[in-house]
């Protein structure tokens, strides 16, 4: 009898277990049917509150949104995009133009997270209704997104311009009719990039997937990407746009015209990643690409070459503008001979992750296996390279020989892109150990920059950088240009970027030539007995063979003349450089303005935030420029929605960079580039059943 009550005793828990568990199945599915039904609801403040319960839901599971199903990118506005460019010296005037079409028979709100050049200074926005051109205005951010909002609200065409990061912006235009378009046209400035001998400029046209780590946060949720917001990057949600598969039909196009007036002879003119048409008139070139248009999957480079006799060795430019000033000075050092021969300590870092699959990370084990082949006797040196975790080919760096310099090879070649991108314990490794001052300690970091947690990275190299010396090197078809850039220069290095595997022989050679050349640091700039001269930047960092010294000033009245000095090679050197006769540029101002919003966000501490903050907004107010703190917005008057009508909200997904491999990307279990929210729930839920059943059957063998 005491077995068979012992036996229905378990056989009632175990009924009741499966009964327990079934029931919890249910709700899962129940839930998930919700979030489903709730994906399909149209309506814009059903979205929010989805996305806000998908969020909350989402604490769950480790990692963040993935984006939508592939059919909900049907529903998006499709995107065609033109860009204008007008270069006159070093100035480069771009005017983009985003036509936002509307296939569907809702009204649509677009939502645009889109690339644009580090240094570019925003400052006008216009949205184009018909023959109608409605100007936007410049107000600080959290004015602007309530003006856009209200606007949306009551049915009028609208549009806002975010910045997000320095490279990374959002466009938002509310109330796209049916079967209807409507274009924003963005203009920016900048100054193009010139270096040993090369002018250039890249255009940025996709936001790579950035890997986003962190524990996830509830509150503050935002935005429509398909990462959720952590305490590490707590505007996640805002710069990971959703990704189509390489499969999908959808294209956003993009078309290039350029207008180049170099004011100088040019030996030539060259496109290394897109083929382009060069129409030369006197001294002015138009240059198109030789397509119509191409995918946005990868940046655009322009490089121009003057004839050597003419080469410039400095220039001037001014602009008066409310009865001030505003100059831009370059400066070229003279050539030095090679630095003497000194031991160097060499740590090569290598980005791993899952973005570098493909092309990028032969690119880079190819740049890696060429700098072994620099190594001198007397070097030492040591690899490192990070995905989800970091590891060394020492535990300390080696001397240079025969034996280490086969052990590195044989570990170059072994290596594989995969996992995620936990950058911050690779650089405390890159920077640490730095016990002998007798050496020159160099550090070249080679990755995409595919992260969204940049201002982390920043604090530690200018906490731990020592006597370090940091180099970055940008690998693949979309690097992420603002870390590069801002790394190499709390680094006190500098930045090269390899876009194809049969620039790795170049680029690299010519980084070589950079860091094995003497440095001319100490750089000051001696304005005389003038008064009211604000230079931006005003700390100037240490310059590379080839690099031009860069800076822009505001003044009531400048001197007739400047003197720069610093040391090269222990040697001091000066220039007398000649602030008379400069050519007139309109802009000047705006790069000025840009240069110092820039110069501030770089130097911000905790401490100093909130002035900082206000210098910021009141500089960029002034100057019309979207900075972090501002915002551009642009408001039709006349509403058009019907009240009754309900607004469609879609965020219009990006290209995957080209080059990338989408399941080295999304198909891995780590954090920001793994699993949706939803799918997360469930296992998550899925994990408590199996929790659940394991306890219940611990639990009936113990009273069995």
């Amino acid at each position: 009898m005491r077995g068979i009550i012992k036996r229905h005793n378990s056989e009632v828990r175990q009924c009741l277990t499966i009964t327990g568990l079934v029931g919890l199945l249910q709700i899962v599915l129940l839930t998930w049917l919700l979030l489903s039904s709730m994906d399909a609801n149209a309506n814009s403040e059903m979205n929010e509150q989805s996305d806000n319960l998908v969020h909350e839901l989402s604490e769950i599971g480790q990692g963040s949104l993935l984006f939508k199903k592939a059919q909900a990118f049907e529903r998006a506005p499709m995107l065609d995009t033109q860009v204008h460019m007008e270069i006159t010296g070093m100035i480069n005037r771009v005017r983009l133009v985003q036509e936002f079409s509307n296939q569907t028979d809702q009204w649509q709100e677009g939502i645009y997270v889109f690339p644009l050049p580090e240094n570019a200074a925003v400052d006008r926005l216009r949205l184009h209704i018909g023959d109608r051109i409605v100007e936007g205005q410049i107000k600080e951010k959290q004015q602007a997104k309530k003006t856009y909002e209200q606007a949306r609200q009551n049915g009028q065409r609208a549009a806002l311009v975010e910045q997000e990061r320095p490279n990374i912006f959002t466009t938002s235009v509310a109330n796209i009719p049916p079967k209807g378009t409507i274009l924003v046209e963005i203009e920016y400035q900048q100054l193009v990039k010139y270096d040993s001998g090369l002018f250039s400029l890249r255009f940025p046209m996709v936001v790579g997937p950035r890997y986003i780590p962190g524990k996830q946060q509830v509150v503050g949720f935002s935005g429509t990407g398909w990462a959720v917001n952590t305490d590490e990057v707590p505007d996640a949600a805002r710069i990971t746009p959703p990704v189509m598969h390489p499969g999908t039909q959808r294209k956003n196009q993009l078309s290039i015209t350029i207008n180049l007036d170099a004011g100088l002879p040019l030996e030539h003119i060259n496109s290394p990643y897109h083929a382009i048409t060069i129409n030369k008139q006197h001294q002015r070139y138009q240059i198109t690409l030789r397509q119509e248009s191409t995918l946005a999957n990868r940046d655009f480079e322009l490089t121009w070459q003057p004839h050597p006799s003419v080469s410039p060795k400095a220039a001037f430019f001014t602009e008066q503008k409310d009865n001030e000033t505003y100059a831009m000075v370059m400066l070229l050092p003279p050539e030095t001979e090679q630095a003497k021969t000194i031991n160097r300590e060499m740590i090569y870092v290598i980005d791993t992750s899952g973005s570098m699959g493909g092309q990028s990370i032969r690119q880079a084990k190819a740049a890696l296996e060429l700098a072994l082949t620099r190594l001198r006797p007397g070097d030492s040196f040591n690899i490192i390279q990070f995905n989800s975790f970091t590891s060394k080919l020492y535990r300390q760096s080696q001397p240079v020989n025969q034996t280490t310099l086969t052990q590195a090879l044989n570990y170059i070649r072994s290596l594989n892109a995969n996992g995620g991108t936990e950058m911050a314990t690779a650089m405390h490794s890159a920077l640490a150990g730095q016990a002998d001052n007798r050496v020159l300690r160099q550090v070249i970091f080679m990755t995409d920059g595919s992260i969204g947690n940049e201002q982390a990275l920043f604090d530690i190299i200018r906490d731990e950088l020592g006597q370090s010396r940091l180099f970055t090197v940008g690998i693949g078809s979309a690097p992420n240009s603002y870390f590069m850039q801002r790394a190499a220069s709390f680094g006190r290095g500098t930045y090269t970027y390899i876009g194809k595997l049969n620039e790795v022989q170049g680029k690299m050679d010519a980084l070589f030539a950079k860091i094995e050349s003497p440095v001319l640091k100490d750089i000051t700039i001696d304005w005389g007995k003038s008064n009211y001269i604000e230079m931006w930047p005003q700390t100037i960092g240490d310059l590379y063979r080839g690099e031009p010294l860069m800076i822009t000033a505001r003044a009531k009245q400048l001197p007739n003349a400047v003197i720069v000095s610093g040391r090269i090679a222990e040697q001091t050197w000066s220039a007398n450089v000649t602030l008379t006769g400069g050519q007139d540029s309109s802009g000047l101002s705006v790069l000025w303005a840009r240069k110092k919003i820039a110069t501030l966000m770089q130097s911000k501490r905790n401490d100093e935030f909130e002035s900082i903050k206000q210098t910021v907004i009141d500089t960029a107010l002034k100057h019309h420029l979207v900075s972090q703190y501002t915002s551009l917005v642009a408001v039709d008057v006349t509403p058009v929605r019907p009240a009754n009508e309900s607004l469609d909200r879609q965020a219009v997904p990006t290209h995957l960079p080209e080059g990338w491999e989408y399941n080295k990307v999304f198909g891995q279990p780590y954090p920001a580039t793994a699993t949706s929210a939803r799918e997360q729930f469930l296992i998550g839920s899925m994990l408590l059943l199996l929790s659940l059943f394991l306890f219940m059957t611990q639990r009936r063998s113990v009273y069995t």
